[in-house]
C-alpha cells in the first residue's frame, strides 16, 4: 500500500469551509471543564493522516499517540470521547467555530497561532527540518532558490521555510502532508519542509530515494489547543498534562507509538 492511499483524505471541500470561518469569532459562552462534565461528553479535533501521532487503525478508526492522549483526558473528565477528524489547514477554524471543544492533533506552538488559540504546555515534540534526496546539495536557506520547495499549507513547515527562505524562492503549498510528501516522490518538487516522522516515513516507503535532513528549522512542543475564552479549560489542561507526565502515562504511551522513553518536555514559550 503506498504512502498516498494509506494517508490522503479527501478534504479539500473542508479546506474551503474553513477558509470561510477563520474570520468567524465565536459566539459561544466560555466552555468550562464542568460543563463538559454535565454534557457528559468531549469532542476532540484529531489528524488522522500523521501517524503515529494521528492515524487510521485496521478498521479506519482514529489511533496514535494523540487518540491515546485524548482518551486519558476524557477518562480524568469522566466523560465520553467522540473524534473529529481534522486536517492541518481547518483544525483551528474548527476550535475557532465551536466544531469542536479542544485541539489534540500534532499543533505545534508557535506565534502565530498563539494569536489565535491558547496552548497547553507541550505533550510532545516534534522537529521540523528541510531534507530532499542525497544527492541535492542543500547545506542551508542560501541554497533553497536553486530548487523547487514544497511544504503543508498553514503547518509549521510552511511557518518555518517562509521564514528561512530568501526572496525569490519557488515555494509550493499542499493542502495535506501527503499531497507534500507524494509531490516529492513524484519530482513535482525537489526539496520538502517536513517533521522528523515525515523523515523516516518517506525512507521506510521510498529507500531508494535517500531522502535525508539537509538542514533543521525547528524542534516545536505541541500543545493542546483551547479556544482563548476557555481560561478554565486551559488551566484544567495544564494540570492534566504535568499529572500525566509526572504519573507515567505519557511515557507509557510514547513508549508504544515510537518505541523509546519519553524525553524532556519544553517549557511553554512566552510570545
Amino acid at each position: 500500500m503506498t504512502l498516498l492511499s494509506r494517508m490522503t483524505r479527501a478534504a479539500l471541500g473542508l479546506v474551503a469551509a474553513a477558509g470561510l470561518a477563520i474570520g468567524l469569532a465565536s459566539t459561544a459562552q466560555a466552555l468550562t471543564p464542568d460543563e463538559i462534565k454535565a454534557k457528559g461528553k468531549l469532542v476532540v479535533g484529531v489528524l488522522t493522516d500523521f501517524p503515529p501521532f494521528a492515524g487510521l487503525d485496521e478498521n479506519q478508526q482514529p489511533a496514535g499517540y494523540d487518540q491515546d492522549v485524548a482518551k486519558l483526558m476524557a477518562e480524568e473528565l469522566g466523560v465520553e470521547l467522540e473524534f473529529v477528524p481534522v486536517t492541518g489547514p481547518n483544525r483551528i477554524p474548527y476550535l475557532l467555530t465551536n466544531r469542536v471543544d479542544i485541539l489534540i492533533a500534532a499543533l505545534g506552538i508557535n506565534a502565530e497561532r498563539a494569536q489565535q488559540v491558547n496552548f497547553s504546555k507541550p505533550y510532545s515534540t516534534l522537529e521540523v527540518m528541510v531534507m530532499a534526496p542525497k544527492e541535492r546539495e542543500v547545506r542551508g536557506p542560501e541554497d533553497l532558490p536553486r530548487y523547487v520547495v514544497g511544504v503543508t499549507r498553514a503547518g509549521s513547515q510552511d511557518t518555518f521555510v517562509s521564514a528561512v527562505a530568501p526572496a525569490g524562492t519557488d515555494i509550493r503549498r499542499f493542502d495535506e502532508d501527503p499531497l507534500t510528501l507524494q509531490a516529492l516522490v513524484a519530482g513535482q518538487v525537489e526539496v520538502i519542509g517536513a517533521s522528523s516522522i515525515h523523515l523516516a516515513i518517506l525512507n521506510r516507503d521510498y529507500p531508494q530515494l535517500g531522502i535525508e535532513k539537509k538542514f533543521p528549522l525547528h524542534v516545536q512542543g505541541n500543545g493542546i489547543g483551547i479556544r482563548k475564552e476557555d481560561g478554565e479549560l486551559l488551566e484544567f489542561a495544564h494540570a492534566f498534562v504535568d499529572k500525566i507526565v509526572a504519573d507515567g502515562r505519557l511515557n507509557e504511551i510514547n513508549q508504544r507509538w515510537f518505541g523509546a522513553p519519553l524525553g524532556e518536555l519544553p517549557p511553554l514559550p512566552e510570545f
